[in-house]
């Protein structure tokens, strides 16, 4: 059940007036000093006025039976209320108005309006029931962040009908205790909206109609959006009996031959918010019913992009659905993910969602035998041209196509090897339309690339700027026979700044450009489209390269005997110490050796973390930085202070089995808080707010920051930290005369 939020519950404790809720119980009440009210109390046989209610606090209490509380607390005694229907009550406008002293002194129904009509048929009834949840969802912020998280906000909620069941129907139902309300409890629990225990089935659900042709509903879909639930409770819920109906039927309908059809109703949101509406989902890997095939056999269907997770039960799944597909006489494709990610997950780490699931699309493997027919559902000509550099920078090598049927049950895709190939496998290659191939790039460099097509030529600037997915502002010049800026005699040539993406500044260019030129629109227009798709393919092939981990170089058979014969040298603590000396450091071997294991520790579960203390100019500084000297530099991260929320902001995988080292203790006071919890609990969070990218509203953000990380620092302070004597090895630099004599000695010698 959804939480009430503590602000909402602050903003009633505040706004409602008290002394108004106590009047329209009928308790008159009469002032007694500057901010006190008295009356008599309604809660136990009060013969002198014993009930003191502050104005200014908005408070009450009963001398005589001992009540108190606030407007909240009023009602739930007043009305015999539970909290929640207390909330709801107030929340909705409950009324004030003063009433006479004889009322009675608790309600016997309901005062919430009921959702749903007690006369309606089934259909109607839950057509209300979804209704309401849907205006549920539309105030609950956990449900709408929720749909945020997973990219499903906006103009889907309206299409869909999408809701939220936060256990408040039952509170606007008349008393169960009532025909009436028995009545329409037992129909709601007929039609599965209730269980026989009297609890709603899809409680802390977001819940999914599934409605027909005719705006009836078929099935209804509930996902629980709470990650903190009791083992065995189930995420996914339905209506009873068997599932039946055919989400987004609209799509199917004009699907124009061809239908996604993804393993989950959350999947088939992700591709319809991607703009690919010829969507529709079955009910779990195997929840392909026979509507689905009638479906498509009654709108026509050809073909059918099966979407379904790349895991073991997506395989098998894509693979029954596959056959029956086929023995039916329409073509079968699949639509192979990364392994272990569904539609959902891997439009949410492959941005744009449009541009990376049509990738995918364009790469769906042909499940039937002999020549594939040609996919059309992505088949986005502004994205053709980027589709190889793509496909190599996110994608994986397919499996050869299934020869028959059947062997569509076979688990689909092998790992991916360290090279990807640099072209498709042959049997996607022959379903794919031909790609136009744009020209060559000429000069490319940080800031331009030019591009030559015949007699002109096109200069670029500002194309790798970050941009969003809809714009692409570019500075342009074109020319014919001349160098840029040249505006002699012979040369002629246009240059203006425009969004590549808006046709109307594109045609603009192009009737200017032409009359500069002497060239037609339309060979000016084609020419735009070019280095459209060129800047594109440059775009999304740097993206393709971000997108590739860096791996790590390997070790030869040599290299590795050596290193293994170092670490199991019985020598090894003594050629360390040994190390040191060599680098200048003088005595304070112990420190040193202990300080160097305390580094490698990064790599444990659970690090250590060191202090090393001393008076300032003692040589704790110097002792830091010749450990850290012979730690990797890409393992560390060294700072002089660090501010109160900055460890907060650091990325929540940029110090993980890291060294953190700060050089004085006292320059990072405020941020020991943030440290101390970070060595402890191995992770740091903060919810902050910013504003949101496309809506400009302010929302909460989390910030987490992920350990394990090795904690590395100084300081000049006698007495150290409780909390951090706890959590740290604390060594102290030599300081005595012998050990001053010793460094003295050495520097002579250097010298």
């Amino acid at each position: 059940m959804a939480r009430i939020p503590d602000a909402e519950i602050e903003r009633l404790k505040a706004e409602v007036s008290l002394v108004r809720l106590v009047e329209s119980s009928g308790v008159k009440l009469v002032r007694k000093g500057k901010d006190e009210l008295m009356g008599c109390c309604p809660f136990h046989e009060d013969g002198t006025p014993s009930l003191s209610v502050s104005v200014s606090k908005n408070l009450f209490r009963c001398f005589g039976c001992e009540a108190g509380g606030g407007p909240i607390d009023w009602v739930m005694k007043r009305e015999g209320m539970s909290f929640r229907h207390a909330v709801e009550w107030l929340r909705d406008g409950a009324p004030v108005a003063p009433g006479p002293e004889t009322a009675k002194p608790r309600a016997s129904g309901r005062r919430l309006p009921s959702p749903v009509k007690l006369d309606a048929d089934d259909a109607a009834l839950l057509a209300q029931v979804v209704d309401y949840y849907h205006e549920t969802l539309k105030a609950s912020p956990e449900a709408l962040a929720y749909l945020q998280s997973r990219g499903l906000a906006g103009e889907l909620v309206e299409r869909f009908r999408l809701g939220f069941a936060n256990r408040t129907l039952g509170l606007r139902l008349p008393e169960k205790t009532r025909k009436a309300g028995a009545d329409i409890r037992g129909r709601l629990e007929r039609l599965g909206i209730y269980r026989a225990s009297g609890h709603e089935h899809f409680t802390g659900s977001l819940v999914v109609p599934v409605a027909d042709e005719a705006g009836r509903i078929a099935e209804i879909y509930g996902r629980k959006i709470r990650s903190d639930l009791r083992p065995g409770t189930p995420l996914h819920l339905y209506l009873p009996g068997p599932h039946a109906g055919v989400w987004n039927v609209e799509g199917v309908a004009g699907a124009k031959g061809e239908v996604i059809l993804a393993e989950s109703l959350i999947d088939a949101m992700t591709f319809w918010s991607a703009g690919y509406r010829n969507v529709t989902a079955a009910y779990g890997a195997g929840g392909f019913t026979d509507d689905h095939l009638a479906a498509f056999a009654r709108y026509g269907v050809e073909r059918v992009l099966i979407a379904f997770d790349r895991d073991e039960a997506g395989d098998k799944g894509a693979g029954a659905v596959a056959e029956r597909l086929m023995e039916a006489g329409i073509a079968a494709f699949r639509i192979v993910f990364p392994k272990g990610l569904d539609a959902n997950a891997y439009a949410a780490k492959v941005t744009p969602a449009a541009k990376s699931l049509g990738v995918l699309i364009r790469k769906a493997q042909w499940l039937g035998n002999g020549k594939a027919p040609a996919i059309t559902s992505a088949a986005d000509p502004l994205a053709l041209a980027a589709m190889g550099a793509v496909m190599r920078g996110v994608g994986e090598v397919l499996p050869e196509p299934a020869s028959h049927p059947s062997s569509a049950a076979q688990p689909v895709p092998p790992e991916p090897p360290s090279e990807p190939p640099a072209a498709l496998p042959e049997p996607m290659a022959a379903a794919m339309p031909p790609v136009p191939v744009p020209d060559p790039v000429e000069v490319q460099s940080e800031h331009e690339l030019v591009m030559v097509l015949e007699d002109r030529r096109y200069r670029v600037r500002g194309w790798k700027k970050p941009q969003g997915p809809e714009s692409l502002k570019v500075n342009l010049l074109v020319s014919r026979n001349a160098e840029d800026g040249d505006t002699s005699t012979d040369g002629r040539f246009h240059v203006d700044t425009l969004d590549l993406y808006a046709a109307k500044a594109r045609a603009a260019f192009a009737k200017a450009a032409g009359i500069e030129l002497g060239e037609s629109e339309d060979t000016l227009r084609h020419d735009l489209g070019r280095v459209l798709l060129k800047i594109e393919a440059l775009q999304d092939a740097e993206l393709a390269g971000a997108l590739k981990h860096d791996e790590r170089p390997g070790m030869s058979q040599a290299e590795h005997a050596e290193a293994m014969a170092l670490l199991t040298a019985p020598d090894l603590i003594e050629r360390i110490a040994a190390d040191f000396a060599a680098c200048g450091v003088v005595g304070e071997e112990t420190n040193a050796l202990t300080g160097y294991l305390a580094c490698v520790s990064r790599l444990l579960d659970r690090p250590l973390a060191l202090i090393i203390q001393s008076s300032s100019a003692a040589g704790k500084s110097s002792l830091m930085d010749a450990v850290l000297g012979l730690m990797p530099s890409g393992a560390q991260v060294r700072y002089s202070a660090m501010t109160g929320q900055s460890l907060f902001y650091m990325g929540e995988t940029n110090l993980k089995h890291r060294i953190l080292a700060i050089a004085e203790e006292e320059g990072a006071s405020t941020a020991s808080y943030a440290l101390k919890l970070l060595q402890s609990e191995g992770e740091v969070t903060i919810a902050s707010t910013g504003k949101d990218a496309a809506t400009g509203n302010l929302v909460t953000q989390e910030y987490r920051v992920e350990g394990p990380v090795m904690l590395f620092l100084t300081t000049t302070a006698i007495d150290i930290d409780e909390e951090l004597m706890n959590r740290c090895l604390v060594l102290s630099v030599d300081e005595s005369r012998e050990q001053t004599r010793a460094i003295h000695a050495a520097q002579r010698r250097r010298q």
